[in-house]
């Protein structure tokens, strides 16, 4: 018995498998019976292909983001109480979710283990605020106390913008009679638009632009493809852009077309679409009619982005032919 070696249990499958996990996952995609909160309002879904893009926009308004997992179901009720709180506070604030199992590289950066995580953004410096699942005490308290002292530390840092609305989550599987329309509500991409889509989706948002430039040679009056088309041109030109640099490059050179329409572009990346009208505007009308051609050009691609019916856009448009003619 004194030579019978010792038992072995060989290498530790610890942590290799999550029973738990597995026993909460689900298969239903956000929005699905079943499935995660969909994403909509002031709550997006950010990738690594996007992620930069988003801490851009943090200097114009602040972001709450959400490290989760969407086929955990013991993480919805906590995303969809998130969803709620932000959006109540009507774009005071913006919700950014991420998959960190389809986006290990961003919960890397950020040092996060394991989901839920939750982390304030403001003007691109990560601050954080949770790790694991709150009790609903410690729940109602980041939605009541948490939330607004955010944003309140947003104001004194000059981050006071507007996140932009993109529309009703509920919303996501009702019928309309718009074919386009319902395609949009739903998720649903059409299948002309998948080059571009999925372009757009992996982050080349030149490619999407001219992907849906094609489509739209095809079908001059798709107005989904028109408005995709102006985000990804936007994108291309300043989802890297440096904040700071471009307002301040604005700042200083106030008779520069470019300078002013790069600014413009930060503007309505960051959903400040009424600044980015005016600007251009007033650019024209404070004595620049000879740069009218680039502005114009810059303002009907901005144009093709809010709804038909957005009162902001009929006095923009009436604006323009007044300065033109």
């Amino acid at each position: 018995m004194a030579d019978q070696p010792k038992f072995n249990p060989g290498v530790s499958l610890a942590g290799a498998v999550d029973l738990e996990a597995l026993a909460h996952q689900v298969k239903a995609d956000p929005g699905q019976e079943g499935g995660a909160p969909a994403a909509g309002g002031y709550v997006i879904d950010t990738t690594e292909n996007t992620f930069q893009a988003m801490v851009q926009t943090s200097a114009t308004f602040p972001i709450l983001l959400l490290l989760w997992i969407p086929t955990d179901d013991r993480l919805f009720p906590m995303a969809r109480a998130l969803a709620d709180a932000v959006n109540a506070m009507n774009g005071q604030i913006q919700l950014s979710r991420i998959d960190i199992n389809e986006n290990p590289s961003i919960a890397q950066a950020l040092q996060v283990q394991g989901a839920p995580a939750l982390f304030a953004l403001i003007g691109g410096r990560p601050m954080p605020l949770l790790q694991g699942l709150p009790s609903d005490d410690e729940l109602d308290q980041i939605k009541t106390q948490v939330l607004p002292k955010i944003v309140a530390m947003a104001q004194q840092a000059g981050v006071n913008g507007t996140a932009p609305y993109s529309g009703d989550p509920a919303e996501a599987g009702a019928d309309v009679a718009d074919g386009a329309g319902a395609a949009a509500k739903a998720n649903v991409v059409p299948p002309e638009h998948q080059e571009a889509y999925q372009l757009a989706q992996a982050g080349d948002y030149s490619g999407a632009a001219a992907a849906y430039g094609r489509v739209l040679e095809s079908d001059p009056g798709d107005a989904v493809a028109a408005r995709e088309r102006a985000k990804a041109l936007l994108l291309a030109r300043s989802a890297d852009a440096d904040v700071r640099e471009v307002r301040a490059a604005a700042a200083a050179a106030q008779d520069d077309v470019e300078a002013q329409l790069a600014v413009a572009d930060i503007d309505m990346i960051g959903g400040q679409i009424q600044d980015a009208f005016d600007r251009l505007l007033d650019f024209v009308a404070a004595g620049h009619k000879a740069d009218i051609e680039p502005v114009r050009q810059r303002l009907l691609e901005y144009f093709a982005i809010p709804e038909p019916t957005d009162a902001r856009l009929k006095a923009a448009r009436r604006r323009l032919a007044t300065l033109m003619y």
